[in-house]
Parts: structure tokens; C-alpha cells; sequence
């Protein structure tokens, strides 16, 4: 079996695949480490997702994976506790509370209408992406280097061909309902916070703290169909300003960096699926458009794919 693309959808897609006794190898166009995955925040939540049961399967799916990964001590996996700061009553409970153990709404801090509190997996990506290659090696799964034009380039490499391509799965897959999302962030250094904090209605844009463990995250931005991912210094001070005015302590912290990335975004939600119109003699499996949810389900959408090569 081959699967196309590196990123934490791919690398969980080639894992799955191999344990469950398949001869996988990989090909990316980008080193792991060089995908919008390693620029991934990382913390379990279905982020501009619909209440979609097969998304509600795949996010629960991968966070008991995730959860178990972090009572294992897999690098980079820790369960955070997170408040949810809300700018509108909401009296019940979001969808996707079913896959959370510990969700409960509590009275609102001062200012808000409403508060969640949750504990989910937070995942720092570079060790995490570092892992899922080392897993992969021990599995006996190559990982090579390889750009292609058309899916058609791989059709004689395997007799099963997964897509986890990303934002180039437009391209790839003839798919027009794939757009880029760009999402802005500031790393700042951690003055000692362990709690993700979360404010994704405010005014300015979703703002979002998420401690790691020598940094902080500041977040965000969430920009359908911009694809400039130069730094912006003005929007940087904006970011870590609606950070700061949620987390006072965050006051004076180093700034570490910017980081810029594509969110693969697409109309309709995730493509998992089997392509009957794929190139002739393979089997050809789509998994992409998960936007910025892709650490989120992963794991779950990875264990459809090994159903659908099965079949």
C-alpha cells in the first residue's frame, strides 16, 4: 500500500495501515517536519467542524488514542485542562462533548456569558511528527521523498493508493471544495501556565492561550482563502495584545516567533472515502479536507482508511 503525504493524517493513516499487517511505504512531497502539521497548536477540539456523526466518531476515535499516548508518555502528548470562554448563553451541551470524559458548563468568569471547562490531549507536534517516524521505521514503513503532479504518476506503485495530501488534494483529486485557511500564530515563552484558555468569539478574532511545555501558543486567526504566509507584525502585536488582555500573566513574555500556516479546509467536511473514479488498477482512498482539525481526528479517520483498504 502507498500513502501520499506526511502530514499527522498521513503518518497516523501509514501507522494504522501497517499494523494491521500491511506492506506500506510513504511518499511526501515535504518532509514531515516542513507540513502545516508541525505549525499545528494541537489541542483536541473539532474547530470549525459540522455536527457531523462520522466527525463525532473519528474525534472520539483519536482522542482515546491520544489519551492513551499520553498515559503511555508518547513525546509531545499531555492532557490539558482547558476553559472555554463564551460571549452568548448556551444552555445545552456542544455535540462534541460525548467524546469528552470530564466536559462540564460552570458559571461564567466576569464579562462572559458562558464557560466550558474540559480536559483534552495536547499534542507538541515536532516531537509528536518525530515519533510517528521512528514508529514507522520500527514498523518497517519507508518514508521517501517523491513530488507528483497527478495521482495517476503512483498508480503502479501500489494496489492500494491513499490520498492524505492536504491542501494539494485539490489539485491532486480534481476536488474544487478545497480552499486553504490561513491561520496566524505567536510563540511566546511560558511563564508558567498549564491551562488552555479559549475566547474563539471574540470581536478582533478567535483569541486562544495553550501552554506546551517551554512555550505558549497565542492565537489566532482563521482566514479563508488567504495564502500570504509572510510574517505580519501588526497583526502579531494584535494577537499577543487580546492574549494578554485574557491572560495577564502573558505580560512581558519573550516572544519566541510567528508562525504562518495553510489550514486544507474543505466544503463539506473531511473526504474519507473510497474513489470509484480513481485511476484504473488501484484502489484509490481519500483522506483530506480536515482543516484545523486534523490532529483532532486523525486517528479516527486513519482506522476508517484501514476498513476501507479491507474491503
Amino acid at each position: 500500500m502507498l500513502v501520499v503525504g506526511a502530514g499527522v493524517v498521513g503518518l497516523t493513516c501509514a501507522v494504522r495501515l501497517a499494523e494491521a499487517g500491511a506492506r506500506v511505504r510513504v511518499i511526501t512531497a515535504d518532509e514531515p517536519a516542513e507540513t502545516v502539521s508541525r505549525i499545528a497548536a494541537a489541542v483536541w477540539y473539532p474547530t470549525r467542524t459540522d455536527p457531523d456523526p462520522r466527525v463525532l466518531d473519528w474525534a472520539g476515535q483519536t482522542f482515546d488514542e491520544l489519551a492513551a499516548q499520553a498515559a503511555r508518555g508518547v513525546p509531545g502528548v499531555v492532557m490539558r485542562p482547558t476553559r472555554m470562554l463564551l460571549r452568548a448563553e448556551v444552555s445545552d451541551h456542544p455535540w462534541w462533548s460525548a467524546a469528552v470524559p470530564d466536559f462540564q458548563i460552570v458559571p461564567p468568569a466576569p464579562g462572559y456569558a458562558g464557560e466550558w471547562r474540559f480536559t483534552v490531549p495536547s499534542v507538541e507536534m515536532a516531537p509528536y511528527l518525530e515519533w510517528l517516524r521512528e514508529r514507522l521505521a520500527g514498523l518497517g514503513v519507508p518514508v521517501r521523498r517523491q513530488r507528483i503532479r497527478t495521482l495517476r504518476e503512483v498508480a503502479g506503485l501500489a494496489p492500494v493508493v491513499v490520498n492524505a495530501t492536504g491542501l494539494a488534494a485539490g489539485r491532486l483529486a480534481d476536488d474544487p471544495a478545497v480552499y486553504p485557511v490561513r491561520g496566524r500564530i505567536v510563540v511566546v515563552a511560558n511563564p508558567g501556565l498549564s491551562t488552555s484558555l479559549r475566547d474563539e468569539g471574540h470581536p478582533a478574532g478567535p483569541t486562544y492561550v495553550h501552554p506546551r511545555s517551554r512555550d505558549v501558543v497565542l492565537g489566532g486567526t482563521f482566514e479563508p482563502y488567504e495564502t500570504d504566509t509572510a510574517p505580519d507584525e501588526e497583526v502579531a502585536r494584535a494577537i499577543v495584545a487580546r492574549c494578554v488582555a485574557l491572560v495577564p500573566e502573558l505580560a512581558g513574555a519573550p516572544v519566541l516567533g510567528q508562525l504562518t500556516g495553510l489550514r486544507p479546509a474543505r466544503h463539506g467536511g473531511p473526504r474519507v472515502a473510497l474513489d470509484p473514479s480513481g485511476p484504473d488498477g488501484i484502489r484509490l482512498i481519500h483522506n483530506y479536507g480536515h482543516g484545523g482539525a486534523g490532529v483532532t481526528l486523525a486517528w479516527g479517520c486513519a482506522a476508517e482508511v484501514v476498513a476501507l483498504a479491507s474491503r
